[in-house]
Protein backbone atom coordinates (compact mmCIF):
# COMPACT_ATOMS: atom_id res chain seq x y z
CA UNK A 1 0.00 0.00 0.00
CA UNK A 2 2.76 2.53 0.78
CA UNK A 3 4.19 2.46 -2.77
CA UNK A 4 0.71 3.05 -4.19
CA UNK A 5 0.06 5.81 -1.64
CA UNK A 6 3.42 7.43 -2.41
CA UNK A 7 2.58 7.58 -6.12
CA UNK A 8 -0.97 8.84 -5.46
CA UNK A 9 0.31 11.63 -3.20
CA UNK A 10 3.00 12.64 -5.70
CA UNK A 11 0.33 12.77 -8.42
CA UNK A 12 -1.95 14.85 -6.18
CA UNK A 13 0.94 17.21 -5.45
CA UNK A 14 1.64 17.56 -9.20
CA UNK A 15 -2.06 18.37 -9.72
CA UNK A 16 -1.88 20.97 -6.94
CA UNK A 17 1.24 22.54 -8.48
CA UNK A 18 -0.42 22.68 -11.91
CA UNK A 19 -3.53 24.26 -10.37
CA UNK A 20 -1.38 26.95 -8.74
CA UNK A 21 0.40 27.66 -12.02
CA UNK A 22 -2.92 27.83 -13.89
CA UNK A 23 -4.74 29.80 -11.14
CA UNK A 24 -7.34 27.01 -11.07
CA UNK A 25 -9.31 27.20 -7.81
CA UNK A 26 -11.64 24.40 -8.91
CA UNK A 27 -8.70 21.97 -9.05
CA UNK A 28 -7.28 23.06 -5.67
CA UNK A 29 -10.49 22.60 -3.66
CA UNK A 30 -10.76 18.80 -3.86
CA UNK A 31 -7.14 18.40 -2.73
CA UNK A 32 -7.74 20.22 0.55
CA UNK A 33 -9.48 18.62 3.52
CA UNK A 34 -12.43 20.74 4.74
CA UNK A 35 -10.45 21.70 7.86
CA UNK A 36 -7.02 22.00 6.19
CA UNK A 37 -4.47 24.24 7.90
CA UNK A 38 -1.67 26.21 6.24
CA UNK A 39 1.11 27.98 8.17
CA UNK A 40 2.89 30.44 5.89
CA UNK A 41 6.68 30.50 5.77
CA UNK A 42 7.58 34.14 6.20
CA UNK A 43 5.08 35.62 8.65
CA UNK A 44 3.64 32.35 10.02
CA UNK A 45 0.17 33.48 8.99
CA UNK A 46 -2.36 30.76 9.81
CA UNK A 47 -5.00 29.98 7.19
CA UNK A 48 -7.56 27.52 8.53
CA UNK A 49 -10.11 25.67 6.44
CA UNK A 50 -10.56 24.90 2.75
CA UNK A 51 -12.78 27.95 2.20
CA UNK A 52 -10.24 30.33 3.77
CA UNK A 53 -7.43 28.85 1.70
CA UNK A 54 -9.41 29.19 -1.53
CA UNK A 55 -10.13 32.84 -0.68
CA UNK A 56 -6.40 33.40 -0.07
CA UNK A 57 -5.47 31.72 -3.37
CA UNK A 58 -8.11 33.73 -5.24
CA UNK A 59 -6.56 36.92 -3.85
CA UNK A 60 -3.07 35.67 -4.78
CA UNK A 61 -4.16 34.81 -8.33
CA UNK A 62 -5.61 38.32 -8.80
CA UNK A 63 -2.33 40.09 -7.96
CA UNK A 64 -0.76 42.00 -10.85
CA UNK A 65 2.68 40.56 -10.09
CA UNK A 66 1.82 37.19 -8.63
CA UNK A 67 4.13 34.42 -7.54
CA UNK A 68 3.71 30.91 -8.89
CA UNK A 69 4.42 28.48 -6.08
CA UNK A 70 5.75 24.98 -6.59
CA UNK A 71 6.20 22.29 -3.96
CA UNK A 72 8.68 19.55 -4.81
CA UNK A 73 8.48 16.49 -2.54
CA UNK A 74 11.70 14.85 -1.42
CA UNK A 75 10.17 12.19 0.81
CA UNK A 76 6.74 10.81 1.55
CA UNK A 77 6.38 8.65 4.63
CA UNK A 78 3.16 6.63 4.72
CA UNK A 79 1.84 5.40 8.06
CA UNK A 80 1.49 1.63 8.29
CA UNK A 81 -1.32 1.95 10.87
CA UNK A 82 -3.47 4.90 9.75
CA UNK A 83 -4.55 6.32 6.36
CA UNK A 84 -2.13 9.25 6.71
CA UNK A 85 1.21 10.31 5.27
CA UNK A 86 3.84 13.03 5.72
CA UNK A 87 5.39 14.77 2.72
CA UNK A 88 8.57 16.82 3.06
CA UNK A 89 10.34 18.81 0.41
CA UNK A 90 11.36 22.12 -1.13
CA UNK A 91 9.11 25.00 -2.21
CA UNK A 92 9.70 28.08 -4.30
CA UNK A 93 7.78 31.14 -5.40
CA UNK A 94 8.64 32.38 -8.90
CA UNK A 95 7.54 35.76 -10.29
CA UNK A 96 5.02 35.14 -13.07
CA UNK A 97 6.45 37.90 -15.25
CA UNK A 98 10.20 37.53 -14.92
CA UNK A 99 10.55 33.89 -13.85
CA UNK A 100 12.81 35.05 -11.01
CA UNK A 101 12.69 33.01 -7.78
CA UNK A 102 11.66 35.49 -5.08
CA UNK A 103 11.17 33.11 -2.15
CA UNK A 104 12.00 29.52 -1.32
CA UNK A 105 12.45 27.09 1.52
CA UNK A 106 11.31 23.77 2.95
CA UNK A 107 7.87 22.45 3.81
CA UNK A 108 6.02 19.56 5.38
CA UNK A 109 2.52 18.44 4.47
CA UNK A 110 0.27 15.94 6.23
CA UNK A 111 -2.07 13.98 3.97
CA UNK A 112 -5.08 11.79 4.82
CA UNK A 113 -6.86 9.29 2.63
CA UNK A 114 -10.59 10.06 2.79
CA UNK A 115 -12.85 7.82 0.77
CA UNK A 116 -10.03 6.74 -1.53
CA UNK A 117 -8.68 10.26 -2.19
CA UNK A 118 -5.56 11.77 -0.63
CA UNK A 119 -6.23 15.24 0.80
CA UNK A 120 -3.96 17.78 2.45
CA UNK A 121 -4.77 18.24 6.13
CA UNK A 122 -1.89 20.54 7.04
CA UNK A 123 1.05 22.31 5.47
CA UNK A 124 3.82 24.26 7.18
CA UNK A 125 6.43 26.28 5.34
CA UNK A 126 9.85 27.61 6.32
CA UNK A 127 11.23 30.49 4.24
CA UNK A 128 15.00 30.14 3.75
CA UNK A 129 15.64 32.54 0.87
Amino acid sequence: MSATADIAIRMARATFNRALADANLAAIGPLLAPDAVLVAGTDSALITGRKAQLIAWKREFAAAERLIYTRTPDTILVSPVEPIAMEQGYWQGVASGSGETLASGTYSAKWRNRGGAWMIEAEIFLTLA
